[in-house]
């Protein structure tokens, strides 16, 4: 099986771009984000603080995730529940970074992500893919962008929503995931050391899955330099 892991913080379009490129590769998509986001939402709905670590992992047993394909798209299911139209708040967002540093949270996933990696050619993307999920990734790539580069694709995702947002409160809620999810005691957010660095601040979304693709090809059954 080929896997491809795509790291990188928050807001820098990896989603978009890991699962365009995964079209073009013939890949299965697996947004791990969206994985972590589900039990998020189960902590949100049944007033869980994110800061109350032992009430988090108490409530993991309670707790079942799992990916589906439906037309090509990757849906998440909460204990039987589709729940994509409800993961993508900044509520969401931000709980999601404070639920993701604890082990019970991690553990409880680890093993989903690497079934799938084991089964199909996929790519997957998150905070700790290439460093912890699939170290042996054949191809790996840290993708980020400026913080308001990011805060502006962020802030026209929500507005496309109809949600209304600030920009400058956007910077700053991403200036504060950053630093929660690369402070973090597990699994922080860092580039692995044989990752590629695909910084997409100034490029297009076509131009950045163009890129992947070319990152692929070019480590495929060998190195994972050059792009």
């Amino acid at each position: 099986m080929h896997n491809i892991a795509i790291d990188g913080p928050a807001g820098a379009g990896k989603s978009t771009i890991a699962r365009l490129a995964a079209e073009k590769l013939g890949f299965i998509y697996v947004d791990t984000g969206a994985m972590y986001r589900a039990m998020a939402l189960y902590f949100i709905r049944n007033g869980i603080s994110g800061d109350n670590e032992t009430a988090v992992s108490e409530a993991c047993k309670d707790i079942n995730v799992s990916i589906e394909y439906k037309d090509g798209e990757q849906v998440v299911i909460l204990n039987g529940e589709n729940v994509n139209a409800f993961i993508r708040t900044e509520q969401v967002s931000m709980m999601t970074s404070d639920i993701s540093k604890y082990k019970a949270v991690r553990a409880k996933l680890l093993d989903i992500q690497r079934n799938i990696a084991a089964a199909e050619d996929i790519i997957m993307d998150g905070r700790d893919i290439g460093t912890c999920v699939l170290p042996y990734a054949e191809t790996k790539i840290y993708l980020t962008a400026s913080v308001s580069e990011r805060a502006r694709r962020r802030y026209k995702e929500q507005e496309a929503r109809g949600a209304a947002c600030d920009l400058e409160e956007l910077e700053q809620d991403i200036i504060k995931r950053d630093r929660q999810d690369m402070e973090r005691e597990t699994s922080p957010l860092k580039q692995a050391e044989d990752a590629v660095l695909l910084d997409t601040s100034d490029m297009s979304i076509e131009d950045a899955v163009s890129a992947v693709v070319k990152i692929y090809q070019a480590g495929k059954g060998g190195s994972n330099e050059g792009s």
